[in-house]
């Protein structure tokens, strides 16, 4: 009994003491002790019968000194001791023991650091309402990313390397993805190892906007996170793909890029992403990058000595204006023009889906609207993105029809059209 307390007090101690709530290694346990192998077994055997400890088998592609998952049954602990091993098998003191020792004020203001000291695993998630994500996004202190499956968090180095910034806001979010409960409204997932991570004060502000209820991870942020490469990507990654593919071709074909930007070589606009609130103002935001990332960012030399710049407009006092063409109309020129498009459907749509974001974004700029809270936002973004993907899809197809187009390679996601669009 003396051996099974030391024990248990010994790998209680490196779980509490250790960075990241770390398992101990039983063989070091035996040496450290001076065990002899069926003198540990016993010990460790006894100590899971009585719910003090339990065993981490690294039999599910994970660091064994990790507690990455929920813990095995004591039943199938004990079987899979009783087999022959050939990984490492660590050891960690059980929920029901952690709950009894354990001094909660030792983690005041530190409530997703407390889960972890009493012995949630740390791939455990939990889910928070969207809003929470503003405080960095809106905070050019902080590097804010998102592909709308996944994203992180950083201190830019001139403010973490200055005074200027408190300390305890000088936080690292390593990962971030998304979770849906069954009505599908969409949440904010982080793990809780990066959670713990937190300084005390931003701790709390996560745990201020935690949300209750069953909550899933999105599909493909799962799959990412177990260590699996992605089978699908995002809608918004997509389409700076596209971008992308649209100027090697363009620049193949007639040595200019049809884009400004293609974001390459770059990181999109942050609000370039699902909306994060469901308030007029963000929806507003989001349309003002799109047709940013759209028609303001067509080059207009790139139709030049193809097609005419501008027109001559009659004024009613009898005189000539000249008046310079927009990048839309100036697209669906040149496309008429130079390229035999049997269905021309196809891009009297992708037309009319730059025209309808260009009025979206002028007409707040001439309206005087209050912000409002409705749910329709998130949907109305969504069904606009996906007009806008298929709007840029367009021009990549009828570019490629062009020989020198088929030496661009397409991405397997692209091409397989392997695109979530939630």
């Amino acid at each position: 009994m003396a051996i099974e307390n030391d024990l248990l007090k010994r790998i209680t101690k490196i779980y509490l003491t250790s960075r990241d709530f770390n398992g101990t290694n039983i063989d070091n346990l035996q040496e450290e002790f001076g065990l002899q192998r069926t003198e540990i077994m016993d010990n460790l055997i006894s100590l899971i019968k009585s719910d003090k400890i339990v065993l981490n088998f690294g039999d599910k592609h994970i660091n064994p000194f990790i507690k990455a998952f929920q813990d095995d049954e004591i039943s199938v602990q004990l079987e899979k001791l009783s087999q022959p091993q050939k990984n490492l098998i660590c050891a960690y003191p059980s929920k029901s023991y952690l709950k009894s020792i354990v001094n909660q004020s030792d983690y005041q203001d530190r409530p997703f650091t407390l889960k972890l000291a009493l012995g949630e695993p740390q791939l455990s998630f939990d889910s928070f309402d969207l809003s929470i994500l503003e405080f960095y996004r809106n905070d050019p202190r902080y590097y804010y990313r998102t592909d709308g499956i996944t994203g992180w968090i950083s201190v830019k180095d001139h403010f973490y390397n200055s005074d200027q910034m408190p300390k305890s806001d000088k936080v690292i979010l390593e990962s971030f993805g998304f979770s849906y409960n069954e009505s599908m409204t969409r949440a904010v997932a982080v793990f809780l190892i990066y959670l713990s991570r937190l300084s005390p004060q931003h701790q709390q502000i996560w745990n201020a906007k935690i949300l209750e209820g069953s909550y899933k991870l999105h599909p493909i942020y799962e799959r990412e996170c177990a260590g699996m490469d992605p089978e699908y990507i995002s809608i918004f990654t997509a389409f700076t793909m596209e971008l992308s593919i649209i100027n090697q071709m363009s620049l193949k074909i007639w040595q200019k890029s049809l884009f400004r930007q293609d974001f390459s070589d770059e990181h999109p606009p942050a609000n370039f992403t699902f909306l994060t609130r469901p308030t007029l103002k963000e929806f507003c935001d989001f349309i003002h990058t799109l047709d940013k990332m759209l028609s303001d960012n067509i080059k207009k030399e790139f139709f030049k000595g193809k097609i005419q710049l501008d027109e001559e407009i009659p004024r009613k006092d009898g005189k000539i204006e000249i008046r310079q063409i927009g990048t839309i109309r100036l697209l669906e020129m040149w496309l008429i023009k130079f390229f035999r498009i049997p269905d021309r459907t196809p891009v009297i749509e992708m037309i009319k889906t730059l025209k309808k974001i260009r009025e979206f974004r002028q007409r707040p700029a001439h309206a005087l609207d209050d912000d409002r809270f409705d749910q329709k936002f998130f949907h109305r973004q969504r069904e606009l993105i996906i007009e806008a993907y298929d709007a840029v899809r367009t021009i990549r197809l009828i570019f490629s029809n062009h020989p020198k187009a088929r030496e661009i390679e397409i991405p397997e996601w692209i091409y397989l059209d392997k695109i979530v669009t939630y």
